[in-house]
């Protein structure tokens, strides 16, 4: 396997990747809280494993999150302290929306 270092630009267009799905954006945020195991992810966030194993790999790929094997199981956290940081200060920004735009009920539905 190869593994690079992202530039600024493509870590930023990595990021804005995970997020534009939200199991990957509710998978970041659980992450931030600590690491954890796709099962036990699966299961508090309500979504079936294949789909939980199918989002991390993507997480992995994009380099956002890291896999360190115990076991027989396999523990997921963030790659890096800031992005739990960055997800933080996301979190408290105000947007002002302009609907005709942008359907919030599209974003919304995203989420959940």
């Amino acid at each position: 396997m190869t593994i690079t270092v992202a530039a600024p630009l493509e870590a930023l267009t990595r990021f804005g990747h995970a997020l534009s799905d939200g199991t990957r954006a509710r998978i970041l945020l659980a992450l931030r809280d600590g690491p954890s195991y796709p099962a036990d992810l699966a299961e508090r966030l309500e979504v079936s494993r294949q789909s939980m194993s199918n989002h991390l790999r993507c997480l992995r790929g994009c380099g956002l999150v890291v896999a360190a094997p115990e076991g027989r199981r396999t523990r997921y956290e963030l790659a890096d302290s800031r992005l739990g940081h960055a997800l933080a200060d996301l979190e408290q920004v105000v947007l002002a929306v302009d609907p005709a735009h942008c359907d919030a009920t599209d974003a919304r539905s995203a989420l959940a």
